[in-house]
């Protein structure tokens, strides 16, 4: 390949099939308008896409290139016309859609400054903003008590949050390890995900019989969201936080109806929300309120196949998986 061909092209992931992923050659994307390109640095691995990784009947393979890559990073390299508050070299996290390559186009509305302190950090913004909404929708307070339903990366971000907004914090998960993590977060106390009433029995123990203010459910299954209700307190409020996209669920609307619970589900879909919340974690981050960075695995694009593994085995040490260029 010539260097006018090298210069005009990229290298990107290419989803080819069930847990068969490609690097191949590619054209690098241009910039319309209102658009800029940005020479990626990363992208984070959600677990949203983990069943188009695993196959369902209803994708169709392969993927565009960089598809289904949402949680970029990188700098500025190009801009497309009409553009304005950017400029090559600028650092940048970013809303997009193919996020698993070298290069990727986003609209300047969809892109937040990085400051220099984050220099040389990675900076997945989209699951970083998708916490801090969480939080924000959550309306924690001092003195509250508040329980976080999976310690995966959003659960321990929340509980960082959670704790250093001065709430009484009872994570609640499945893997000893990531227990130990709640509690480096700053959980005052952490509960085993084991046996549903045996939980219920813990935190009506923890809380003289009232249960909690915040009850945050992150796991997106069924039994974790039964579980949310229980062991929310009257009046409370029940944030649902958890990626509920396997079908239909049952709720017990007779418990909402009797203790008057506020329930919210805290996924946002409007990207200036999404922006908004990115914003809050570039502050967050860098003041030191937040330090996401050792939640963090970091894996090259061409093992983009045993990040999604990890993701979905969940080893010890795992929660959140970066891919690099």
């Amino acid at each position: 390949m010539d260097g006018a061909a090298v210069a005009g092209s990229m290298r990107a992931a290419v989803v080819g099939g069930p847990r068969g992923i490609r690097v191949e050659r590619v054209a690098r994307p241009e910039p319309g308008p209102g658009q800029v390109r940005v020479r990626l640095e990363g992208c984070g691995v959600c677990g949203s896409n983990l069943p188009v990784w695993e196959g369902r009947d209803w994708f169709r393979y392969p993927l565009p290139p960089g598809a289904p890559g949402h949680e970029g990073w990188g700098v500025v390299d190009a801009l497309g016309p009409d553009v304005s508050g950017l400029k090559p070299g600028d650092r940048v996290a970013m809303l997009s859609s193919a996020a698993f390559a070298e290069y990727d186009v986003a609209d300047t509305a969809s892109t937040v400054v990085l400051p220099p302190s984050l220099a040389g950090k990675p900076f997945p913004g989209e699951p970083l903003g998708c916490a801090m909404n969480i939080f924000r929708r959550a309306d924690i307070q001092p003195g509250q008590t508040v329980a976080i339903i999976g310690i995966g990366f959003l659960g321990a971000v929340v509980t960082r949050l959670a704790a250093h907004a001065g709430a009484r914090v009872l994570a609640i998960a499945r893997r000893p390890w990531a227990l130990e993590l709640a509690r480096g977060q700053g959980a005052a106390e952490c509960i085993p995900m084991d046996d549903h009433h045996r939980i219920i029995e813990r935190v009506k123990s923890l809380t003289g019989n009232t249960f909690c203010d915040r009850v945050i459910e992150v796991v997106g299954e069924q039994w974790p969201l039964d579980l949310a209700s229980e062991l929310t307190r009257v009046r409370g409020r029940l944030v649902i936080a958890g990626y509920h996209q396997d079908g239909p669920r049952q709720v017990n609307l007779q418990l909402w109806n009797w203790r008057g619970l506020d329930v919210v589900n805290a996924h946002e879909r409007d990207p200036q929300v999404y922006v908004e919340g990115m914003r809050m974690a570039v502050d967050a981050v860098a003041s030191g309120r937040l330090d996401p960075f050792p939640l963090f695995t970091s894996f090259p694009m061409g093992e983009l196949d045993r990040a999604f593994e990890a993701m979905r085995a969940r080893p010890d040490g795992f929660l959140k998986g970066i891919v690099t260029p």
